[in-house]
């Protein structure tokens, strides 16, 4: 193709296409950014050429994955999994690498091969995984925190693994002391490159973003995120490392400041549209002639890596203590190869360490178990919990923890949803002394509100079993706080079942569904754009001398009306926009105070947190809350701090609280 653009708008057009498919199949669309590299590949239709360009340009798909994954990257957080992260996943990655090296010796293949194929095989999709678990709202479970922890270190032993393999391939022409040396040589040069990074990008990055961020350009913001994780991309690549962990370290120096929410924003588009680049080109990279002609080859390694996987994993779970149930299902959900895996392969591939023969069955077994695991995911509940009565105990479990906390509940109130609307009506009930069990599927939402002290559950509330549990037979009123109309309904259609006499105010955006809702057994049906308008309307009429009672008495109508004065309106192109003041809306945050941290044994008043205009609106100390502590709150080793703020200055309220 003599065209430089033809190819591009192939690969373009496909992409979407495929994308669009499987979106529509509600599957991952990386499996289709893998099934349009395998048809317009060299190897199938050969529409696109595999060149250096093509590789190079995908490879970025890469670093900026890295990057995210840097930039999510909580020390924090990490040592409270540590126990999952360091032991059982430095367990699942050292065994599988092992067994692998150990089928390889028996085939007869260098070692090196099965190293480079135990560490590929190791990897599960983070991709695919914590997309589908986050869907299914399982993050929070037992085996979704362990499935967590586990790609967490996956993810951490690609940076090694990738110093290795090329010091492998060194090796071959070389004897032992020699590989023995460069091994060293590479460890010593990433430690100097990760003291060297850390030490003076810690004390550079901060004001260097401050003075970018004093521009108040959008666009220089960006550009300076593009230089700074691919100018530490190429530092790496310059010392012999890969670019992968120098996006990695961009990351973890960014996140360490209070710019990261807005990095993560900003870098999303170029992350999701490069990866898509990287997956067709690792589509490209299988050849299906080389599948065909090694058919049994390539069904044995695929069932060979997902049950020897689900065996591998449910059995190290079961190690560290889980039920069998949980076990299995975090075996199941981690049974594919990942796109890490891809990564190795194609780097061993390109210096000449792994044949192709044996690459391609290896690649297409891997590709292949990525297309089958959305359905693991999807039916592994339901397979679990047929063999194992514990798991329907497990479910029952959660149940009964939602019904402990409303035993002696009597006339409560039930808030489905947790959300901002949520939290501020649980605050007036709190205010008033009325009691309340608050419904939720967010598990970070709810990790922060329970570690505040708060009463909130993991539950959909759009589940019966679950409201019985929440004492809707005891409730005094019920309250739907998230506009969602097809979830409201259920709830309703179940209130109307169970309990048909309970008041029920449900929350809609507009008024398109209030007749729909009413109908549906709602007693309330409040639409926050028109009470918005109401609002509005009230203070305006203020001004212009209208009495107060007056006015009172128009809302009043306007509400027994169901709004009909204010019914439809002409919608423009302005009215989407208005999502973008997201950012903008004070949110809370609950920090722990681990050891180390900065403001142990500080008052509030030497923190002065108000001087990033964030308040301190509860401390919780041994499970006893205080609201609105005094200056003088002098803060102890695990305490938990709610903070009140915007988001980038309740991330610079955290850096100063943890780091000083």
């Amino acid at each position: 193709m003599t065209d430089p653009l033809q190819p591009v708008l192939i690969l373009l057009a496909i992409a979407v296409l495929a994308v669009v498919v499987f979106r529509l199949l509600r599957l991952p669309p990386m499996l289709g950014y893998l099934l349009a590299g395998v048809i317009i590949g060299p190897h199938a239709l050969g529409w696109i050429p595999e060149t250096d360009e093509t590789r190079h340009l995908a490879e970025f798909g890469v670093v900026f994955l890295m990057f995210s994954i840097g930039l999510e990257f909580s020390l924090p957080k990490l040592v409270t999994m540590k126990r999952i992260v360091f032991g059982f996943g430095t367990t699942q990655v050292v065994i599988s690498i092992i067994l692998v090296m150990a089928v390889t010796w028996v085939l007869g293949l260098d070692w090196r091969v099965g190293f480079v194929l135990g560490g590929a095989l190791a990897m599960s999709s983070t991709a695919i995984v914590i997309k589908m678990l986050a869907e299914r709202a399982e993050l929070n479970s037992t085996h979704g925190r362990q499935v967590i922890g586990v790609l967490l270190f996956q993810d951490l032993a690609v940076i090694p693994l990738l110093i290795i393999v090329p010091a492998l391939a060194t090796e071959i022409d070389s004897d032992t002391n020699d590989f023995s040396l460069m091994l060293a040589i590479a460890i010593m040069k990433v430690i100097a490159v990760l003291a060297f990074i850390l030490l003076f990008g810690q004390k550079l990055m901060r004001p260097w973003f401050h003075l970018v961020a004093r521009q108040k350009s959008s666009e220089l913001f960006v550009l300076n995120v593009l230089l700074i994780t691919l100018g530490l991309a190429w530092l790496t690549e310059l010392a012999g490392l890969s670019l992968a962990l120098g996006a990695f370290l961009a990351g973890m120096l960014i996140s360490e400041t209070e710019y990261r929410y807005q990095v993560e924003d900003d870098i999303k588009p170029f992350r999701d549209i490069l990866l898509g680049l990287f997956f067709v080109t690792i589509g490209m990279l299988l050849d299906m002639q080389v599948v065909i002609e090694n058919f049994f080859w390539v069904f044995v390694i695929l069932a060979a890596l997902i049950l020897l996987k689900i065996v591998l994993i449910a059995g190290l779970s079961r190690l560290f203590g889980t039920d069998s149930s949980v076990a299995v299902r975090t075996g199941m959900n981690l049974a594919q190869g990942g796109e890490f895996g891809f990564v190795l392969l194609a780097q061993a591939g390109a210096i000449g360490l792994v044949e192709n023969s044996v690459l391609q069955p290896v690649l297409a077994a891997m590709v292949l178990s990525m297309f089958i695991a959305p359905f693991i995911i999807e039916y592994n509940g339901q397979m679990v919990q047929r063999f194992y009565s514990s798991e329907w105990m497990y479910r029952a479990m959660q149940i009964t923890s939602i019904a402990a906390q409303t035993m002696v509940a009597q006339n409560h109130v039930i808030i489905c949803g947790y959300g901002r609307s949520g939290q501020n009506m649980s605050r007036l009930l709190e205010q008033e002394s009325v009691p309340f069990i608050a419904l939720d599927l967010d598990p970070r939402r709810i990790q922060e509100a329970t570690n505040a002290g708060e009463s909130v559950v993991y539950g959909d509330a759009a589940r019966r079993e679950v409201l019985i549990a929440a004492g809707l037979m005891r409730a005094k009123v019920l309250v739907i706080s998230y506009a969602d109309t097809v979830s409201a309904l259920k709830i309703l259609g179940h209130v109307r079942e169970l309990r048909p006499e309970l008041s029920v105010v449900v929350r809609t955006r507009d008024d398109s569904d209030i007749d729909l809702l009413k109908e549906a057994g709602a007693t309330e049906v409040v639409a926050e754009i028109m009470e918005g308008s109401l609002m509005l309307a009230s203070h305006a009429l203020m001004f212009v001398d209208i009495s107060t009672g007056r006015i009172i008495r128009r809302i009043r109508e306007t509400r027994e009306q169901r709004y009909s004065l204010f019914r439809g309106f002409y919608y423009g192109d302005t009215d989407e926009a208005e999502d973008d003041s997201e950012k903008l809306f004070p949110r809370l945050l609950t920090i722990t105070i681990n050891p180390g941290a900065a403001a142990i044994n500080k008052t509030l008043g030497d923190i002065d947190l108000a001087s990033l205009s964030v308040e301190v609106t509860a401390v919780r100390r041994r499970n006893i809350r205080g609201l609105l502590p005094a200056s003088e709150t002098r803060l102890e080793m695990g305490d938990v701090v709610v903070l009140r703020g915007t988001q980038g200055n309740l991330a610079a309220a955290e850096i100063k609280l943890m780091q000083g």
